[in-house]
Protein backbone atom coordinates (compact mmCIF):
# COMPACT_ATOMS: atom_id res chain seq x y z
CA UNK A 1 0.00 0.00 0.00
CA UNK A 2 2.77 2.43 1.01
CA UNK A 3 6.56 2.30 1.00
CA UNK A 4 9.36 4.03 2.87
CA UNK A 5 9.18 7.06 0.59
CA UNK A 6 5.77 7.84 2.10
CA UNK A 7 6.59 9.73 5.31
CA UNK A 8 4.47 10.52 8.34
CA UNK A 9 5.75 12.87 11.03
CA UNK A 10 4.09 12.23 14.36
CA UNK A 11 3.76 15.23 16.69
CA UNK A 12 1.37 13.37 18.99
CA UNK A 13 1.59 11.17 22.05
CA UNK A 14 -0.42 8.87 24.32
CA UNK A 15 -2.88 6.79 22.22
CA UNK A 16 -5.15 8.34 19.57
CA UNK A 17 -2.50 10.06 17.43
CA UNK A 18 0.19 7.37 17.79
CA UNK A 19 -2.09 4.44 16.94
CA UNK A 20 -3.26 6.33 13.85
CA UNK A 21 0.34 6.57 12.65
CA UNK A 22 1.02 2.93 13.56
CA UNK A 23 -1.80 1.92 11.21
CA UNK A 24 0.10 3.50 8.32
CA UNK A 25 3.38 1.93 9.50
CA UNK A 26 1.71 -1.48 9.30
CA UNK A 27 0.90 -0.68 5.67
CA UNK A 28 4.55 0.13 4.92
CA UNK A 29 4.84 3.89 5.53
CA UNK A 30 7.82 5.46 7.25
CA UNK A 31 6.77 7.05 10.54
CA UNK A 32 9.07 9.49 12.36
CA UNK A 33 7.97 10.02 15.95
CA UNK A 34 9.10 13.35 17.40
CA UNK A 35 9.35 13.27 21.19
CA UNK A 36 10.16 15.72 23.98
CA UNK A 37 13.56 15.09 25.62
CA UNK A 38 12.56 17.08 28.72
CA UNK A 39 9.74 14.62 29.51
CA UNK A 40 11.79 11.59 28.44
CA UNK A 41 9.52 11.14 25.46
CA UNK A 42 5.94 10.00 25.10
CA UNK A 43 4.25 9.85 28.51
CA UNK A 44 3.26 6.22 27.94
CA UNK A 45 6.92 5.15 28.02
CA UNK A 46 6.57 5.32 31.81
CA UNK A 47 3.16 3.61 32.01
CA UNK A 48 4.43 0.20 33.10
CA UNK A 49 2.78 -2.69 34.86
CA UNK A 50 4.37 -3.66 38.16
CA UNK A 51 6.20 -6.65 36.69
CA UNK A 52 7.98 -4.62 33.98
CA UNK A 53 11.59 -3.43 34.04
CA UNK A 54 11.44 0.15 35.42
CA UNK A 55 14.46 1.10 33.30
CA UNK A 56 13.03 -0.05 29.97
CA UNK A 57 11.39 2.89 28.17
CA UNK A 58 9.50 0.57 25.82
CA UNK A 59 6.65 -0.11 28.24
CA UNK A 60 3.75 -2.43 27.53
CA UNK A 61 1.44 0.57 27.07
CA UNK A 62 3.86 2.38 24.74
CA UNK A 63 4.10 -0.86 22.76
CA UNK A 64 0.41 -0.87 21.88
CA UNK A 65 0.73 2.20 19.63
CA UNK A 66 4.30 2.58 18.43
CA UNK A 67 5.35 -0.37 16.27
CA UNK A 68 7.15 0.51 13.07
CA UNK A 69 8.35 3.97 14.10
CA UNK A 70 11.65 5.84 14.25
CA UNK A 71 12.19 8.10 17.26
CA UNK A 72 13.95 11.44 17.55
CA UNK A 73 13.80 13.79 20.55
CA UNK A 74 13.62 17.53 19.85
CA UNK A 75 13.32 20.43 22.27
CA UNK A 76 10.86 22.87 20.68
CA UNK A 77 11.86 25.61 23.12
CA UNK A 78 15.15 25.79 21.22
CA UNK A 79 14.90 27.59 17.86
CA UNK A 80 17.26 25.00 16.39
CA UNK A 81 14.99 22.16 17.57
CA UNK A 82 11.96 23.82 16.06
CA UNK A 83 13.86 24.26 12.79
CA UNK A 84 14.55 20.51 12.65
CA UNK A 85 10.83 19.85 13.17
CA UNK A 86 10.02 22.21 10.30
CA UNK A 87 12.52 20.41 8.07
CA UNK A 88 10.86 17.10 8.89
CA UNK A 89 7.38 18.44 8.15
CA UNK A 90 8.59 19.97 4.88
CA UNK A 91 9.44 16.45 3.68
CA UNK A 92 6.31 14.77 5.09
CA UNK A 93 3.24 13.43 3.34
CA UNK A 94 1.23 13.46 6.57
CA UNK A 95 1.70 15.19 9.91
CA UNK A 96 -0.34 13.95 12.88
CA UNK A 97 -0.55 16.25 15.88
CA UNK A 98 -2.27 16.45 19.25
CA UNK A 99 -1.44 20.00 20.31
CA UNK A 100 -3.88 21.88 22.50
CA UNK A 101 -5.73 24.53 20.47
CA UNK A 102 -3.38 27.45 19.85
CA UNK A 103 -0.12 25.67 20.70
CA UNK A 104 0.65 24.58 17.14
CA UNK A 105 0.27 28.17 15.94
CA UNK A 106 2.65 29.43 18.64
CA UNK A 107 5.29 26.96 17.43
CA UNK A 108 4.63 27.52 13.74
CA UNK A 109 3.75 23.82 13.48
CA UNK A 110 0.16 24.43 12.40
CA UNK A 111 -1.18 23.47 9.00
CA UNK A 112 -1.36 27.01 7.61
CA UNK A 113 2.31 27.65 8.35
CA UNK A 114 3.58 24.26 7.21
CA UNK A 115 1.53 24.26 4.00
CA UNK A 116 3.38 27.37 2.81
CA UNK A 117 6.50 25.26 2.23
CA UNK A 118 4.69 21.93 1.70
CA UNK A 119 1.43 22.59 -0.19
CA UNK A 120 0.73 18.87 -0.62
CA UNK A 121 0.89 18.25 3.12
CA UNK A 122 -1.99 16.45 4.82
CA UNK A 123 -2.29 17.52 8.45
CA UNK A 124 -4.33 15.50 10.93
CA UNK A 125 -5.12 17.15 14.27
CA UNK A 126 -6.62 15.46 17.32
CA UNK A 127 -7.91 17.50 20.24
CA UNK A 128 -10.32 17.01 23.10
CA UNK A 129 -13.28 19.28 22.40
CA UNK A 130 -12.66 20.97 19.06
CA UNK A 131 -10.57 23.75 17.59
CA UNK A 132 -12.26 26.51 19.60
CA UNK A 133 -12.18 24.87 23.04
CA UNK A 134 -8.75 24.97 24.71
CA UNK A 135 -9.54 22.54 27.52
CA UNK A 136 -7.19 19.57 27.75
CA UNK A 137 -8.96 16.26 27.79
CA UNK A 138 -8.17 12.63 28.39
CA UNK A 139 -10.09 9.53 27.41
CA UNK A 140 -11.42 8.84 30.91
CA UNK A 141 -12.88 12.35 31.12
CA UNK A 142 -14.44 12.30 27.66
CA UNK A 143 -15.91 8.84 28.27
CA UNK A 144 -17.78 10.42 31.15
CA UNK A 145 -18.80 13.57 29.29
CA UNK A 146 -20.00 11.65 26.24
CA UNK A 147 -22.26 9.38 28.28
CA UNK A 148 -20.32 6.12 28.09
CA UNK A 149 -19.40 6.06 31.78
CA UNK A 150 -22.98 6.76 32.85
CA UNK A 151 -24.24 3.89 30.71
CA UNK A 152 -21.54 1.39 31.65
CA UNK A 153 -21.91 -0.86 34.69
CA UNK A 154 -24.54 -2.86 36.53
CA UNK A 155 -27.97 -1.31 37.23
CA UNK A 156 -27.31 -1.17 40.98
CA UNK A 157 -23.65 -0.22 40.63
CA UNK A 158 -21.76 3.03 40.04
CA UNK A 159 -20.94 4.52 36.62
CA UNK A 160 -17.87 2.73 35.25
CA UNK A 161 -15.17 3.69 32.78
CA UNK A 162 -14.52 1.30 29.91
CA UNK A 163 -11.44 -0.90 30.51
CA UNK A 164 -9.71 0.40 27.37
CA UNK A 165 -9.34 3.98 26.14
CA UNK A 166 -12.30 3.53 23.85
CA UNK A 167 -12.76 7.21 22.97
CA UNK A 168 -9.11 7.53 21.91
CA UNK A 169 -9.56 4.50 19.66
CA UNK A 170 -12.77 5.86 18.17
CA UNK A 171 -11.05 9.18 17.47
CA UNK A 172 -8.14 7.36 15.85
CA UNK A 173 -10.53 5.55 13.50
CA UNK A 174 -12.15 8.85 12.57
CA UNK A 175 -8.74 10.39 11.91
CA UNK A 176 -7.61 7.45 9.77
CA UNK A 177 -10.73 7.75 7.65
CA UNK A 178 -10.23 11.50 7.25
CA UNK A 179 -6.57 11.06 6.30
CA UNK A 180 -7.42 8.40 3.72
CA UNK A 181 -10.05 10.70 2.20
CA UNK A 182 -7.47 13.50 2.14
CA UNK A 183 -5.04 11.19 0.34
CA UNK A 184 -7.72 10.40 -2.24
CA UNK A 185 -8.35 14.12 -2.69
CA UNK A 186 -4.61 14.78 -3.12
CA UNK A 187 -4.35 11.97 -5.66
CA UNK A 188 -7.09 13.63 -7.71
CA UNK A 189 -6.25 17.31 -7.24
CA UNK A 190 -2.65 17.52 -5.97
CA UNK A 191 -3.81 19.57 -2.99
CA UNK A 192 -3.05 19.00 0.66
CA UNK A 193 -5.65 19.12 3.43
CA UNK A 194 -6.27 19.92 7.06
CA UNK A 195 -8.47 17.49 8.99
CA UNK A 196 -9.40 17.65 12.64
CA UNK A 197 -11.06 15.20 15.02
CA UNK A 198 -12.19 15.87 18.58
CA UNK A 199 -12.45 13.14 21.17
CA UNK A 200 -15.89 14.38 22.19
CA UNK A 201 -17.37 14.29 18.70
CA UNK A 202 -15.80 10.92 17.93
CA UNK A 203 -17.42 9.56 21.07
CA UNK A 204 -20.85 11.11 20.53
CA UNK A 205 -20.94 9.94 16.91
CA UNK A 206 -20.47 6.39 18.21
CA UNK A 207 -23.37 6.36 20.68
CA UNK A 208 -25.51 4.70 17.96
CA UNK A 209 -28.80 3.28 19.28
CA UNK A 210 -28.23 4.66 22.78
CA UNK A 211 -28.33 8.17 21.31
CA UNK A 212 -31.42 7.52 19.17
CA UNK A 213 -33.21 5.78 22.03
CA UNK A 214 -33.11 9.27 23.55
CA UNK A 215 -33.39 11.44 20.42
CA UNK A 216 -36.14 9.40 18.76
CA UNK A 217 -37.65 7.37 21.56
CA UNK A 218 -37.46 10.01 24.28
CA UNK A 219 -35.85 7.61 26.75
CA UNK A 220 -32.74 8.47 28.75
CA UNK A 221 -30.83 5.17 28.73
CA UNK A 222 -29.78 3.67 32.05
CA UNK A 223 -27.09 1.23 33.13
CA UNK A 224 -28.09 -2.33 32.24
CA UNK A 225 -24.91 -4.33 32.69
CA UNK A 226 -24.51 -6.51 29.60
CA UNK A 227 -28.19 -6.36 28.67
CA UNK A 228 -29.52 -4.64 25.54
CA UNK A 229 -32.22 -1.96 25.91
CA UNK A 230 -34.12 -3.01 22.78
CA UNK A 231 -33.67 -6.81 22.59
CA UNK A 232 -34.03 -9.70 25.06
CA UNK A 233 -32.07 -11.92 25.40
CA UNK A 234 -29.11 -10.12 23.80
CA UNK A 235 -25.78 -9.56 25.51
CA UNK A 236 -27.15 -11.69 28.33
CA UNK A 237 -24.44 -13.56 30.23
CA UNK A 238 -25.54 -17.07 31.15
CA UNK A 239 -23.42 -18.61 33.87
CA UNK A 240 -22.68 -22.28 33.32
CA UNK A 241 -22.72 -24.64 36.29
CA UNK A 242 -18.92 -24.78 35.95
CA UNK A 243 -18.65 -21.01 36.46
CA UNK A 244 -17.74 -20.01 32.91
CA UNK A 245 -19.89 -17.34 31.31
CA UNK A 246 -21.58 -17.70 27.93
CA UNK A 247 -22.88 -14.60 26.14
CA UNK A 248 -26.08 -14.96 24.12
CA UNK A 249 -27.26 -12.88 21.17
CA UNK A 250 -30.75 -13.94 20.08
CA UNK A 251 -31.39 -10.92 17.87
CA UNK A 252 -34.27 -12.20 15.73
CA UNK A 253 -37.58 -13.94 16.35
CA UNK A 254 -36.23 -17.12 14.80
CA UNK A 255 -33.11 -17.03 16.95
CA UNK A 256 -35.23 -16.62 20.08
CA UNK A 257 -37.31 -19.64 19.15
CA UNK A 258 -34.22 -21.69 18.28
CA UNK A 259 -32.58 -20.67 21.56
CA UNK A 260 -35.36 -21.68 23.91
CA UNK A 261 -35.75 -24.94 22.00
CA UNK A 262 -32.00 -25.59 22.26
CA UNK A 263 -32.04 -25.28 26.06
CA UNK A 264 -35.08 -27.52 26.39
CA UNK A 265 -37.66 -24.79 27.06
CA UNK A 266 -39.59 -24.63 23.74
CA UNK A 267 -42.79 -23.58 25.53
CA UNK A 268 -41.30 -20.12 26.11
CA UNK A 269 -41.51 -19.40 22.40
CA UNK A 270 -45.29 -19.97 22.45
CA UNK A 271 -45.98 -18.17 25.70
CA UNK A 272 -48.27 -15.22 24.86
CA UNK A 273 -46.26 -13.05 27.29
CA UNK A 274 -43.11 -13.28 25.08
CA UNK A 275 -44.45 -13.19 21.54
CA UNK A 276 -42.83 -9.93 20.46
CA UNK A 277 -39.54 -8.14 21.09
CA UNK A 278 -41.49 -5.41 22.92
CA UNK A 279 -43.13 -7.95 25.22
CA UNK A 280 -39.79 -9.58 25.99
CA UNK A 281 -38.27 -6.23 26.87
CA UNK A 282 -41.25 -5.47 29.15
CA UNK A 283 -40.95 -8.89 30.84
CA UNK A 284 -37.13 -8.95 30.82
CA UNK A 285 -36.49 -10.07 34.41
CA UNK A 286 -39.24 -12.65 34.42
CA UNK A 287 -38.12 -14.17 31.10
CA UNK A 288 -34.44 -14.21 32.04
CA UNK A 289 -35.29 -15.84 35.36
CA UNK A 290 -37.05 -18.70 33.57
CA UNK A 291 -34.16 -19.04 31.11
CA UNK A 292 -31.51 -19.09 33.85
CA UNK A 293 -33.42 -21.65 35.88
CA UNK A 294 -32.56 -24.04 33.05
CA UNK A 295 -29.15 -22.84 31.86
CA UNK A 296 -27.71 -22.70 35.40
CA UNK A 297 -27.98 -26.49 35.47
CA UNK A 298 -25.88 -26.87 32.29
CA UNK A 299 -22.11 -26.65 31.99
CA UNK A 300 -20.79 -23.94 29.69
CA UNK A 301 -19.65 -26.64 27.26
CA UNK A 302 -23.11 -28.23 27.20
CA UNK A 303 -24.76 -24.87 26.67
CA UNK A 304 -22.30 -23.94 23.92
CA UNK A 305 -22.85 -27.25 22.15
CA UNK A 306 -26.63 -26.83 22.24
CA UNK A 307 -26.41 -23.27 20.90
CA UNK A 308 -23.90 -24.23 18.24
CA UNK A 309 -26.07 -27.08 16.97
CA UNK A 310 -29.06 -24.72 16.81
CA UNK A 311 -27.03 -21.98 15.08
CA UNK A 312 -27.80 -19.50 17.85
CA UNK A 313 -25.06 -16.83 18.19
CA UNK A 314 -23.05 -17.18 21.40
CA UNK A 315 -19.56 -16.71 22.75
CA UNK A 316 -17.52 -17.34 25.89
CA UNK A 317 -16.50 -14.64 28.36
CA UNK A 318 -12.74 -14.83 27.80
CA UNK A 319 -9.87 -13.45 29.83
CA UNK A 320 -6.89 -12.09 27.88
CA UNK A 321 -5.09 -15.43 27.82
CA UNK A 322 -8.15 -17.11 26.30
CA UNK A 323 -8.56 -14.28 23.78
CA UNK A 324 -5.19 -15.06 22.23
CA UNK A 325 -5.92 -18.77 21.98
CA UNK A 326 -8.33 -17.91 19.16
CA UNK A 327 -7.13 -18.20 15.57
CA UNK A 328 -8.49 -14.77 14.67
CA UNK A 329 -6.52 -13.13 17.48
CA UNK A 330 -3.37 -15.10 16.65
CA UNK A 331 -3.52 -13.75 13.10
CA UNK A 332 -3.15 -10.19 14.44
CA UNK A 333 -0.01 -10.84 16.48
CA UNK A 334 3.23 -9.05 15.63
CA UNK A 335 6.50 -10.44 16.98
CA UNK A 336 9.94 -8.91 17.26
CA UNK A 337 12.87 -8.51 19.63
CA UNK A 338 13.99 -5.76 22.00
CA UNK A 339 17.19 -5.91 24.09
CA UNK A 340 17.59 -9.55 23.17
CA UNK A 341 14.11 -10.41 24.43
CA UNK A 342 11.01 -11.25 22.38
CA UNK A 343 8.24 -8.68 22.24
CA UNK A 344 4.74 -9.13 20.90
CA UNK A 345 2.04 -6.72 19.84
CA UNK A 346 -1.37 -6.53 18.18
CA UNK A 347 -1.95 -5.02 14.76
CA UNK A 348 -4.14 -1.94 14.56
CA UNK A 349 -4.75 -2.74 10.88
CA UNK A 350 -7.18 -5.66 11.02
CA UNK A 351 -8.59 -5.88 7.49
CA UNK A 352 -7.60 -8.55 4.98
CA UNK A 353 -7.98 -8.78 1.22
CA UNK A 354 -6.22 -7.27 -1.77
CA UNK A 355 -6.91 -3.59 -1.01
CA UNK A 356 -3.57 -3.18 0.73
CA UNK A 357 -0.45 -5.05 1.77
CA UNK A 358 0.39 -5.30 5.45
CA UNK A 359 4.02 -5.50 6.53
CA UNK A 360 5.64 -6.66 9.76
CA UNK A 361 6.89 -3.41 11.27
CA UNK A 362 9.92 -3.12 13.52
CA UNK A 363 9.28 -3.25 17.29
CA UNK A 364 8.55 0.02 19.14
CA UNK A 365 11.59 2.32 19.35
CA UNK A 366 13.59 3.48 22.33
CA UNK A 367 13.60 7.22 22.87
CA UNK A 368 15.80 9.01 20.29
CA UNK A 369 16.92 5.65 18.90
CA UNK A 370 16.95 6.73 15.26
CA UNK A 371 18.15 10.31 15.61
CA UNK A 372 21.33 9.89 13.57
CA UNK A 373 19.55 8.08 10.74
CA UNK A 374 16.85 10.75 10.62
CA UNK A 375 19.35 13.61 10.70
CA UNK A 376 22.05 12.25 8.43
CA UNK A 377 20.07 10.14 5.95
CA UNK A 378 16.57 11.58 5.86
CA UNK A 379 17.38 15.27 6.39
CA UNK A 380 20.89 15.01 4.93
CA UNK A 381 22.51 17.08 7.66
CA UNK A 382 26.28 16.91 7.78
CA UNK A 383 28.22 15.90 10.87
CA UNK A 384 29.05 19.49 11.80
CA UNK A 385 25.37 20.47 11.84
CA UNK A 386 24.46 17.45 13.94
CA UNK A 387 27.16 18.34 16.45
CA UNK A 388 25.97 21.95 16.53
CA UNK A 389 22.43 20.85 17.27
CA UNK A 390 23.62 18.65 20.09
CA UNK A 391 25.71 21.51 21.45
CA UNK A 392 22.67 23.79 21.42
CA UNK A 393 20.80 21.32 23.63
CA UNK A 394 18.24 20.42 20.96
CA UNK A 395 18.30 16.76 22.04
CA UNK A 396 18.54 17.40 25.78
CA UNK A 397 21.16 15.06 27.21
CA UNK A 398 20.56 12.42 24.55
CA UNK A 399 23.14 13.49 21.93
CA UNK A 400 22.83 12.39 18.32
CA UNK A 401 23.51 8.69 18.82
CA UNK A 402 26.04 6.62 16.94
Amino acid sequence: MFDRTFVIVELANILAGPITAQYFAELGARVIKVENPATRGDATRAWRTLNEDPHNDVSSYFSCTNWGKESIALDFTKPEGLAVAHDLCRRADIVTASFKPGDAQKLGLDYTTLAKTNPKLIYGQINAYGEEDPRPGFDAIVQAEAGFTYLNGEPDGPPTKMPVALVDLLAAHQLKEALLLALLKRERTGDGSFVSVSLLQAAVSSLANQATNYLVGGVVPKRMGSEHPNIVPYGTILQGSDGRGVVLAAATERQFRDFVKAIGRPELADDPEYQTARQRVAKREELLGRIRAKTNTMTSAELAQALNESKVPYGFVNDMAAVFEQAGAQALLMQGERLGKPIRGVRSCAFTGDAGRRVLPLPPPHLHEHARTILRVHLRYDEAKCDALAGAGVFGDLGTGT
